[in-house]
């Protein structure tokens, strides 16, 4: 496993909980949304797992619903609980990410 997929694993939950407080989605718009801020990585074999565990957590929950161009999609909807996971997951980063961007400032990066 690479040094970028282990970084990510470690905050991709949030991530994830992120993109589906903005907006209600389903799996595959998910795993475009990801890509779209720069994850291009992030596939739906990713994707899917994180949700069925978030799910299986109570941080999310699945709503079936009708879709214009096909079957029905389910779309995930953050829970009070999820909320409350996503507060935390981004203080959390914010404490992690700030003295280690700090430590890094100054670097000559590729």
């Amino acid at each position: 496993m690479s040094l970028r997929s282990q970084l990510l694993k470690g905050i991709l939950d949030g991530c994830v909980l992120a993109v589906i407080e903005k907006k209600p989605v389903y799996g595959y718009e998910l795993s475009k949304k990801l890509q779209e801020e720069g994850l291009g990585d992030i596939s739906e074999g990713t994707v899917y797992p994180i949700l069925l565990r978030l799910q299986k957590n109570g941080l999310i929950r699945g709503v079936m619903q009708p879709s214009d161009s096909g079957p029905n999609r389910k779309y995930y909807h953050l829970t009070e609980q999820g909320k409350e996971a996503l507060d935390t997951i981004a203080s959390e980063w914010i404490q992690i990410a700030k003295p280690i961007n700090h430590i890094f400032n100054g670097r000559n990066l590729p």
